[in-house]
């Protein structure tokens, strides 16, 4: 009995072992969302539910966001590991904070175009980016179509505009209601926003960036330096996880979208499984995206947004393109072919 008894705890004690092995080779890395839980956070909410991270051994958390200039100071601040975060806003960071301790660096390209616009209703008259001249234009002061504004001015000649600001949700209200003449956005969240507002797709007049000269990279994964330092390999394995769930979720949009209102039971699951396949079809899956390669990015390209972000932000100092970003952590070519033939 007393031999059953040793063999017993012997036993316990070694599983305990074991386990706690096992539990300290998974890495927790904390994961912040570059907005609320919409459509396209598919793209990391499904990998999760799938196990991919796990799988990875890796414990992902992935927390819903208020715009990409919080998510980039939040993993700047170390409350974050990793985050999804506008390109711009990664590059103005580094230019304002140029001693700042904890620069985030991009590690992986999403969204290969930017996927700001100018949008206005027909009603308007608006047709053409040469219209916008003298009107009142609507944003979020850190609205990344906003921000960048001054790059697609510049590109089509728009002069004399006047900026008006709200909070986010009253942005597409306020167009509806002829508050203002145009409003910028993303193209994925104001047409649908509009949509719900009971505008038509079809009485929307949509100015994309990428369509009138702005060559702007869009939304990147970003991670910590201490991240990338302390532990390359869960870097690695997070973008080879991430790319295996964003090939599931390009593929089949509407399953996707089911691990999202796992996370927000309120989101209306229609009009965001349309949201996602607009984002995948404007952002993800684009001529730009096939050419360069999904995750990676062209060096000249990189360079010029660096120069124009410079100068349309007014940045503290020049933006190194060098800096924010690093193709180190990529997977390989073959694990990175994600995007369905065009």
């Amino acid at each position: 009995m007393h031999k059953r008894h040793l063999l017993k705890l012997t036993t316990a004690l070694a599983l305990a072992s074991t386990l706690g092995v096992a539990h300290a080779q998974t890495t927790p890395i904390k994961f912040q969302l570059d907005w609320r839980f919409e459509g396209p956070s598919a793209l990391f909410l499904t990998p999760l539910a799938k196990g991919y991270f796990k799988d990875a051994k890796l414990d992902v958390t992935v927390d819903a966001g208020n715009g990409s200039g919080a998510a980039v100071n939040r993993v700047a601040s170390g409350a974050y590991d990793m985050g999804f975060a506008d390109l711009a806003a990664l590059m103005e960071f580094h230019a304002n904070n140029p001693d700042a301790p904890n620069k985030p660096v991009a590690v992986m390209m999403v969204y290969n175009d930017t996927p700001a616009s100018v949008m206005a209703l027909k009603k308007s008259g608006i047709k053409t980016p040469a219209d916008l001249s003298g009107k009142k234009l609507g944003a979020p002061v850190f609205d990344a179509g906003r921000r960048a504004f001054p790059i697609f001015a510049k590109a089509n000649k728009v002069s004399d505009v006047q900026w008006i600001s709200m909070d986010p949700p009253l942005r597409e209200t306020m167009l509806v209601r002829g508050d203002l003449d145009a409003i910028t956005g993303f193209t994925f969240t104001s047409l649908l926003n509009l949509e719900a507002r009971g505008v038509k797709a079809a009485d929307v007049v949509v100015l994309p960036y990428p369509a009138y000269g702005v060559k702007l990279y869009g939304n990147a994964i970003i991670a910590s330096p201490k991240l990338l330092k302390d532990n390359p390999e869960a870097v690695k394995a997070f973008l080879m996880a991430f790319a295996k769930g964003v090939k599931d979720v390009v593929a089949n949009p509407k399953a996707a979208i089911a691990d999202v209102k796992e996370r927000d039971g309120i989101i209306n699951a229609e009009l965001e499984t349309r949201r996602l396949q607009l984002a995948i079809d404007t952002v993800i899956n684009t001529p730009n995206a096939h050419v360069e390669g999904f995750g990676q990015v062209s060096g000249p390209r990189l360079t010029l947004m660096a120069s124009q972000v410079s100068d349309a932000f007014n940045t503290k100092s020049r933006v190194n393109a060098d800096a924010v970003w690093s193709s180190d952590y990529l997977p390989s070519k073959a694990a990175l072919n994600v995007l369905p033939k065009k």
